[in-house]
């Protein structure tokens, strides 16, 4: 409690920061740790199962796609046609859609399963479908950190384009709470929300460049899902600044902070507008 008023004071200092803001920034770095803690609570290994889960997940992708379907590919600066090297590209795909579609799916009943908060008058609602979000991405980034490590004991080098990964981080939560905005507030009245919602990423998965190289696509198609899917883009740029060292997608980029800003305040308006009918309706 005394470091989070600690980090109020000093960004109250550095930044033009209201106290109602401070005060939300609090509160919702309380519910984020708190659901970190309770999500894993009572086992052993604690909040290393999302690495865990997220190495299993590239174990089985590797096996399927590297070694019964042979798919190879080679990257800059790693080891050509290889299974470790597929694993590697894989992995740096694979982290920000698991970090996206975790907080997604759970931001989308965040406000249904805390009927209690939402019928109390001073509680600020917007922050309910952060909190899942802000979860998930906390808990992707211990992968990339094993990523991180994996790069470089293999190419005994880390890219100074890591620096840039914030830039990533920031669209790629705005894009996320966008769409968990969206999702949180219609669950609440229409419960099919959820259930939609898990088919239409599985659909979107497999129409994202993240198991299978670019290259898979008919050429005619791939201008077309870069400029559309922002979360293609967002994972060949965590390829290109952690397993590359360059970025080869600028204008890309660019599209994803567009959209993602879009995305964003359509979702908390649309949100922001059901607010109201909440308390009604649970």
């Amino acid at each position: 409690m005394r470091q989070g008023v600690s980090l109020s004071r000093e960004l109250r200092r550095y930044l033009p920061i209201s106290e109602q803001v401070l005060a939300k920034f609090d509160l919702l770095r309380t519910m984020v740790r708190r659901d970190l803690e309770a999500r894993y609570k009572g086992s052993i290994l604690g909040n290393l199962w999302p690495l865990l889960n997220q190495l299993s997940q590239l174990l089985i992708y590797t096996y399927v796609f590297s070694i019964v379907l042979k798919v190879r590919l080679s990257l800059k600066g790693l080891p050509a046609d290889q299974s470790l090297t597929f694993g590697l590209w894989l992995f740096a795909g694979l982290l920000p859609w698991i970090a996206f579609t975790g907080g997604l799916q759970q931001s989308a009943s965040s406000v249904i399963y805390q009927p209690n908060l939402v019928k109390k008058v001073v509680f600020p609602l917007s922050l309910l479908p952060l909190v899942s979000i802000l979860s998930s991405f906390i808990e992707s980034s211990l992968g990339l950190m094993a990523l991180i490590v994996f790069v470089g004991i293999i190419t005994k080098t880390l890219h100074i384009t890591m620096a840039l990964l914030p830039l990533v981080w920031i669209p790629q939560l705005l894009f996320t709470a966008g769409l968990g905005y969206f999702a949180a507030g219609l669950t609440v009245f229409l419960r099919d929300v959820p259930q939609t919602l898990n088919v239409v990423i599985n659909l979107w998965f497999y129409l994202t460049p993240l198991v299978y190289p670019v290259s898979a696509i008919p050429e005619q198609w791939r201008d077309l899902i870069f400029w559309v899917n922002p979360m293609a883009t967002i994972g060949e740029l965590y390829r290109d600044l952690v397993l590359v060292g360059e970025v080869k997608h600028w204008g890309q980029w660019g599209i994803v902070w567009l959209i993602s800003l879009i995305v964003f305040y359509l979702g908390l308006s649309c949100y922001r507008r059901l607010r109201p009918a909440f308390a009604d309706v649970l």
